[in-house]
């Protein structure tokens, strides 16, 4: 029978992320970032993440082919034995590509959504989120004792310190409705990172969410250099948007073994030296070939720009996980 299981990761972008939407666009920004269509918020792609997290895990592994778009050349190893080509799926052709094998993956990646978004107050950095997304990622929240069943009113928020004026996130003000309780999931309660903004959460209706987002997302200039005069190219200045550094994110990856093949025997201590073991230890199932990629993202980055400093995300505590019929926790 086959294995059904999901991980929910919270990620924290640690340098701004620009994962773009492809060409030039008219508005305020030349290259503009991936958006959800209906709410027009930021989101970064499951192919993002997927792209990355199998490139890096094939590095990992010494198999870098492995990342390729045929996997026919995988050095010394059979693709179907091999961890990478077996999690995130390969094509072998042989016979002079007359031959054609191939098998689709085992996991899928999906969009990671924004769940909390820093902006600029009176008060110092805050971050803004809605009920909706809190709870979808298994937040609980309650006010004056109870969960909290509605959102605020579009001109009011919700905070989880002690404040009874006006505030502003960035250019909107908003009216303060009284204070929220914000509880992780135990898998990331403790985590350095959540207790650091824990006490620093603003609470908006769904209707405001997008509008203050994309009011401030990081906006970057940029110029082509012309290497002969080592000064700017006419005509070449152009600006690009980006997450900013300290945005939440929770993104899912699905198991669906349908194979249940995994050849744990060719990567239980490295992959031939058992002296220089996998990054994080043994690859026991697919998920732990995504997460050894996932987690290289907090070095390598995901997106564009990377030459100027963006894409890094890193991984908040331990995923939640969730077998098919039963209830999500956060063991591993």
């Amino acid at each position: 029978m086959a294995t059904y299981q999901r991980q929910q990761y919270l990620l924290m972008t640690i340098d701004p992320v620009h994962i773009g939407t492809g060409g030039y666009r008219l508005g305020r920004v030349d290259n503009s970032i991936v958006r959800e269509p209906g709410t027009r918020v930021p989101k970064i792609p499951g192919t993002s993440l997927h792209g990355a997290a199998r490139s890096y895990a094939a590095q990992l592994y010494e198999t870098p082919k492995a990342a390729g778009q045929s996997q026919d050349k995988v050095e010394n190893e059979n693709p179907d034995q091999n961890p990478v080509c077996y999690t995130f799926g390969y094509i072998e052709k042989t016979g002079n590509g007359n031959n054609v094998k191939a098998y689709s993956g085992v996991v899928n990646i999906f969009d990671a959504h924004v769940l909390l978004f820093p902006v600029y107050s009176m008060t110092g950095p805050v971050w803004v989120t809605t009920l909706g997304r809190l709870c979808e990622a298994g937040f609980t929240v309650k006010h004056n004792g109870a969960a909290l069943a509605t959102e605020p009113q579009t001109d009011t928020a919700l905070l989880t310190w002690e404040r009874k004026d006006v505030l502003n996130l960035g250019w909107l003000m908003v009216n303060v409705a009284g204070k929220a309780e914000v509880t992780a999931p135990n898998g990331w309660q403790n985590e350095q990172r959540w207790q650091a903004v824990t006490n620093r959460i603003v609470l908006v209706n769904e209707s405001l969410f997008s509008h203050v987002v994309n009011s401030n997302l990081e906006v970057r200039t940029s110029v082509a250099i012309d290497p002969e005069r080592g000064a700017a190219e006419e005509g070449a200045l152009f600006t690009y948007e980006a997450l900013p550094r300290a945005t939440f994110l929770t993104t899912e990856v699905v198991l669906d073994d349908y194979r249940e093949a995994f050849p744990k025997d060719k990567c239980g201590a490295g992959k031939t030296d058992k002296n220089n073991p996998l990054p994080g230890g043994p690859w026991n199932c697919p998920l732990d070939v995504v997460k050894a990629g996932l987690r290289m993202i907090e070095w390598l980055g995901v997106g564009g720009m990377g030459t100027r400093g963006f894409g890094r995300l890193t991984i908040v505590g331990k995923p939640l996980e969730q077998k098919y019929g039963e209830e999500r926790s956060n063991e591993q």
